[in-house]
């Protein structure tokens, strides 16, 4: 668990995110398919997760250095 807890938050973005494109696909559905991200459900979720876990890594805090000034 030590090993996995710094991304713990790119992870819960990446499922919001995956959650949020399902959700967008579902209201904003392309039937003609030329839209290439709602145009097939899979292509919303992967895109959501994407973005969903690039957000969430955007809030991670930045690791102290060890080296000697």
């Amino acid at each position: 668990m030590k090993k996995l807890k710094p991304y713990l938050s790119t992870i819960f973005g990446i499922a919001v995110g995956m959650l949020a494109g399902y959700v967008w696909y579902d209201y904003n559905a392309c039937s003609t398919g030329t839209c290439p991200i709602t145009s097939h459900p899979l292509n919303a979720i992967v895109y959501g997760g994407v973005m969903g876990g690039l957000f969430f890594s955007s809030f991670k805090k930045k690791q102290k250095s060890n080296t000697i000034k």
